[in-house]
């Protein structure tokens, strides 16, 4: 059965930008007649970029997870938290729902991320020919987790307001938040420079 002719075949561009098509004149520098954005068949240096963005996270995630993200200071006692032992803490006081959120938001979500987005990289520069609807479907989920990437950085601000106990005490942000928020951001701006039209080119995300 024959795959129906894409976009390039019919020499149509898409601006990156707006998603106007454009015809495709083969001329050296096309720019959008609606937003003036240079057009290209596909995102250049695409998947070197998500790539470079992704090692970078995964690098970045380990500080992220050991060093404390926050210290507790209250009369007599100064408790210093990572992520991990934060949600010891909730679990061991009763708030297993709490606990539950804030591990799957700070690790799990992450975590998946870098799988999902790793084979999808993997799938285009090896020029996988199957699956491609699994890996359009895999690209979606991965969609569909970035518009709750900034849910991290919102569990630290919950877990910091859920430590505060009494007026006296207070709360200080450590070295770990930094770590935790790069990885957030490089993770989304990883997953914007994947050009998912990739999945369906060869080898070289090219042809």
């Amino acid at each position: 059965m024959n795959q129906p002719p894409r976009a390039r075949d019919l020499g149509l561009l898409a601006c990156h930008v707006c998603g106007q098509i454009s015809r495709n004149v083969r001329a050296e520098s096309m720019l959008c007649p609606r937003c003036g954005s240079s057009l290209h068949p596909r995102k250049p240096n695409s998947l070197a970029r998500s790539w470079a963005l992704l090692l970078t996270a995964m690098l970045l995630y380990l500080p992220a997870n050991l060093l404390p993200i926050m210290r507790t200071a209250s009369p007599g006692d100064i408790d210093d938290n990572t992520i991990l032992s934060g949600v010891l803490e909730l679990w061991n006081n009763g708030s297993w729902d709490l606990a539950i959120l804030v591990f799957t938001a700070s690790i799990v979500v992450p975590a998946l991320k870098f799988v999902a987005l790793s084979l999808l990289l993997l799938s285009c520069q090896r020029g996988w020919g199957g699956w491609v609807r699994g890996r359009v479907r895999l690209y979606r989920v991965l969609e569909f987790i970035g518009y709750w990437s900034m849910l991290d950085v919102f569990v630290v601000a919950l877990l910091t307001a859920v430590v505060r106990f009494g007026s006296l005490s207070k709360v200080e942000p450590l070295p770990g938040v930094i770590f935790f928020s790069l990885v957030v951001v490089l993770t989304m701006l990883a997953s914007k420079s994947f050009d998912p039209r990739a999945i369906w080119d060869g080898k070289d995300g090219s042809k």
